[in-house]
């Protein structure tokens, strides 16, 4: 499947094998900037124990506002083996990890697959989430059936014009709705434990942009709209301005109180009934600054 890769949306047909490189910067090897208990994702998410993220590097998207873009862009990080993905997994299960959190993983899913089959095979079964910004072939997530027990999708823009002013992607509402459509078929609702701890489902999330605040409300609309009653939504709120956004005089500047309040006002009007949005001022940055490549 690498020697001509449509592993995403961008179909870049390049021989990964031959250490060609398209879109996303990536080649065949796995490469990843860190792997970590995290306590900062929804509460079902994190719980008490923390979630056991891996970071994958690169992305196939370039958004000029990434927290984390010295992974995403710039390509920070550490090639590893599928035995050592496998292994990953195993460790942050011992370490009572609720989950495996895989932070960015379309460019690396061929693979990520062979690691699961390894790490189930030697007693890995807390449930796999799939932490995506959304940009995804159908395809590609059809093969993960079976594989994940969680989908954490990314529903960035509503508009086309958005999407390639901020991302450089074509088309990106069309392709992620369809990817999620299909995660949702795969999984379902979300369900969860005694503890709360979410087992299985989607969980759509959706960062708020200064001045596009019509944007979000046209994204909440969608998902009442199209999605099931019972769909689970998150709207955060800690978006700050990092990496190129301070050129772009709309988004160099974190929200404001009253952006916060219209988004929070129009969620409550909407009657999404179930899900979570962030305090204001009171999150966590997703940013990550310290590189621990010491597995």
């Amino acid at each position: 499947m690498l020697e001509s890769c449509t592993i995403c949306p961008h179909n870049c047909k390049i021989n990964r094998l031959n250490g060609q490189k398209g879109r996303c910067k990536c080649d065949d090897k796995l490469k990843i900037a860190l792997a970590s208990l995290h306590m900062f994702e929804e509460p079902c998410i994190s719980g008490t124990n923390g979630s056991g993220t891996v970071f994958f590097s690169n992305c196939n998207l370039n958004c000029i506002y990434c927290q984390n873009y010295e992974i995403s862009q710039l390509g920070k990080g550490k090639e590893i083996s599928i035995q050592t993905l496998a292994d990953i997994f195993l460790k942050q299960q011992g370490k009572n990890a609720h989950n495996i959190n895989l932070v960015t993983p379309t460019m690396y899913v061929y693979q990520i697959i062979e690691a699961i089959k390894i790490a189930r095979s030697k007693g890995l079964n807390i449930p796999i989430i799939y932490n995506s910004n959304g940009y995804e072939n159908v395809e590609t997530i059809k093969l993960l059936d079976g594989y994940i027990d969680v989908y954490l999708p990314d529903l960035k823009y509503y508009t086309d014009s958005l999407a390639k002013k901020y991302s450089k992607v074509n088309n990106y509402f069309e392709v992620a709705t369809n990817a999620i459509k299909e995660m949702y078929s795969q999984v379902g609702n979300a369900t969860f434990d005694g503890e709360g701890l979410i087992k299985k489902g989607v969980i759509i999330r959706h960062l708020v942009l200064p001045n596009h605040i019509q944007n979000t409300k046209n994204i909440l609309r969608w998902i009442k709209e199209n999605m099931p009653e019972d769909i689970y939504v998150s709207v955060m709120a800690q978006y700050f301005p990092t990496y190129k956004a301070n050129e772009d005089n709309l988004i160099n500047r974190k929200l404001t109180k009253k952006e916060y309040k219209e988004v929070f006002n129009y969620l409550y009007s909407l009657d999404i009934k179930n899900g979570y949005i962030q305090d204001l001022g009171k999150h966590e940055q997703e940013y990550v600054p310290d590189f621990n490549l010491s597995f």
